[in-house]
């Protein structure tokens, strides 16, 4: 992450910039009016000298006969009435470059917030149609990043930097053409010093770009470093890593620091030199000026008028270094951002979808399935080529499988978690399945959701091939509680419709009720209405465990998948949760994933996997006669209660 934080590519990138373009077409006539405001704006900033050296020239020098300007047929030939009306013109540019930049700045930061809520939305709208793995391979730290600092980078170039320029270019061309309109050699003195300052500049540039670079990886590894173990607290506090995980802090936090010195110190060397040399150039132009008005070369207007022109000529150049790193840093931002969106989402619905109508069979069908594809040489050919048996094509469509023999090369490309699993699961049946850690029971259920795709085989839901189902379809489907229970901030009664403005305040209190923690909610003062705070954190997790329960039935779903949901409660909260499952399963498929077979004695079907195949498959009383997988697990578990340890010892030898 810090890497990838750490890349500053080009200050101008016409293909990103052309993109990032793209975001304002939906204000377009804010930012033509902003544009013409910043014009005006240079305008009245460039004219304001101008009108001093007309004053000087025409109403206060010897020389007045010979100076002629196009304001001439505007002002009076009385001194006091011309001095007054030019002092009345300079009032009323000073008002309009009030309500120019007013404009400007209003309408640039309303678009940038516009276009920021845009970019957001658009950032959180990709990442939850992104499928799970991609959240096993970033992380949220990274997201995060993206989300805030580097969409806020973006919104300092469009109401900063890009105006800023536009501005600064308008005014430097029009303070140019004016003083090389007025004394072409005393403007080029003027710009004596212009190569001095462009070295402090790139000399600047370098240092801050630096800088830059190194806060912005800081500020990676602290938004990484504090969501890791603000999120660890427990544990942290648990084995009294307070203090080693402050000193950890404290080096990254110190890296920040310094970086942050090391800009400020280029700052502050950067902006004196800018001064001091535009005070040299002011000198060169009083000096030389005032021998030229001596000899009549130019004007006292004309003098006045440059060192006023050379004040604010230089300034601009002074905010185009600066401006020139906060285009630097959003065009890396906007890189990170755009590498982000085109990534590419690998689960989305089909085109035409179908529907499954039914009462929620489950069949797999074959499936073979990994979450990563191993290091591949010539002779490991991937699972989608066809091997020399001639099984495996891996060339099906949706809804076909193959026969699942795969040869030696193609298991050796990919580091299978499922090999060759079948299975039906019958409507209304209640199915278990059981076996060691790393069996591959979780990744059934992710794979029912479709949050993965197979390799090879096909899982039908009601004959229909999930790949061929629209997602939300499938999805609406399925009512899951899984092993650590999720709850977001908000109220217990939010938590359990989750948004689905569907269901009705008696559907909650009803499904409360079946699952035994309708009398826990009533007993706090607000009821149903009772905040939540992050994570639930001030329930219990068998509290928690049942609001999740009631969340699943509340929405009425076909299937009901039960991950662990019992691995991680008392003794006492699993019984109310057994007497709630009683309840759920009624009329629905069931599918319950459990290590504790307590939970699953009662199921009309379990299923045993095994390092990714099934095993066995059969009755609680079925599996145990076989004396196989199940019956070694099941005496490992009830040994003291029911065969005592000597015999359990032989049982789990065998």
């Amino acid at each position: 992450m810090a890497q990838e934080e750490e890349v500053l590519g080009k200050a101008y990138d016409s293909r990103l910039m052309k993109r990032l373009l793209g975001y304002l077409g939906p204000y377009k006539w804010q930012v033509v009016v902003a544009l013409i405001s910043i014009v005006l704006k240079a305008g009245c900033d460039v004219l304001g000298p101008f009108l001093t050296k007309t004053a000087i020239d025409k109403y206060l020098s010897s020389a007045s006969a010979h100076n002629h300007t196009f304001l001439d047929a505007f002002l009076s030939s009385k001194p006091l009435v011309g001095i007054a009306q030019l002092g009345f013109f300079y009032f009323a540019l000073l008002l309009v470059g009030f309500g120019l930049e007013y404009t400007q700045i209003y309408l640039m930061q309303w678009t940038g917030q516009k276009v920021m809520f845009d970019l957001r939305s658009q950032i959180f709208r990709h990442l939850q149609h992104m499928h799970i793995g991609f959240y096993d391979k970033n992380p949220v730290g990274r997201l995060v990043t993206r989300v805030t600092t580097d969409v806020d980078a973006l919104n300092e170039m469009f109401t900063s930097g890009v105006v800023a320029i536009f501005e600064d270019v308008f005014v430097l061309a029009g303070i140019l053409i004016i003083m090389l309109g007025m004394s072409w050699w005393l403007a080029l003195i003027t710009f004596a010093v212009l190569p001095l300052i462009f070295w402090a500049t790139m000399v600047f540039r370098k240092s801050v770009r630096d800088s830059y670079r190194r806060i912005r990886t800081a500020i990676a590894r602290i938004n990484s470093y504090l969501q890791e173990h603000v999120t660890g607290m427990v544990v942290l506090q648990l084995f009294n890593r307070e203090k080693r995980a402050y000193r950890s802090f404290d080096r990254v936090n110190a890296q920040h620091m310094d970086a942050f010195k090391d800009a400020i110190m280029a700052y502050a060397l950067y902006y004196p030199v800018v001064e001091i040399l535009s005070s040299v150039a002011i000198a060169m132009v009083i000096w030389f000026g005032g021998f030229g008005v001596l000899r009549g070369a130019v004007t006292i207007g004309v003098l006045v008028a440059f060192m006023q022109y050379a004040q604010r000529f230089f300034r601009p150049i002074q905010d185009l270094s600066d401006k020139y790193n906060i285009l630097q840093g959003a065009m890396a931002s906007s890189e990170r951002v755009f590498k982000l969106l085109d990534t590419p989402i690998d689960i989305l619905s089909p085109a035409l979808p179908q529907k499954a109508v039914g009462a929620g069979r489950i069949e797999f069908d074959h499936v073979w399935f990994a979450y990563r594809k191993l290091e591949t040489t010539d002779e490991a050919q991937p699972a989608a080529e066809v091997t020399s048996n001639g099984h495996g094509s891996g060339k099906h469509g949706p809804g076909e499988h193959d026969s699942g023999n795969h040869g030696p090369a193609e298991a050796a490309a990919f580091d299978w978690i499922l090999r060759d699993v079948s299975f039906t699961i019958e409507p209304g049946e209640t199915v278990a399945i059981v076996g060691h850690t790393g069996a591959g029971k979780t990744t059934i259920i992710s794979l029912l959701m479709r949050f993965y795709d197979i390799q090879q085989g096909a899982i039908r839901i009601d004959g229909v091939d999930i790949r061929r189902m629209d997602l939300n379809d499938l999805r609406r489907r399925f009512g899951v509680v899984l092993q650590d229970p999720f709850l977001f901030s908000g109220s217990i009664e939010n938590n359990i419709r989750l948004g689905s403005d569907w269901i009705t305040d008696e559907q909650i209190e009803t499904a409360a009720e079946n699952v035994n923690v309708a009398d826990f909610i009533r007993s706090l003062p607000e009821g149903f209405k009772a905040p939540v705070l992050e994570r639930g954190s001030t329930m219990s997790t068998g509290q928690k465990q049942l609001i999740s329960f009631a969340r699943a039935l509340a929405h009425d779903p076909k299937i009901l998948v039960l991950d662990e949901a019992t691995s991680s409660v008392d003794t006492e909260t699993e019984i109310r949760v057994r007497e709630a499952l009683s309840r759920m399963v009624e009329g629905r498929t069931s599918v319950i994933i459990a290590h504790r077979l307590s939970t699953i004695q009662r199921a009309d079907k379990i299923i045993v996997m095994h390092k990714g195949h099934v095993r066995e498959i059969g009755s609680h009383q079925e599996l145990l006669s076989k004396r196989g997988i199940y019956w070694k697990l099941y005496q490992l578990q009830y040994k003291d209660q029911e065969l005592g340890v000597g015999e359990t010892r032989v049982g789990a030898d065998d």
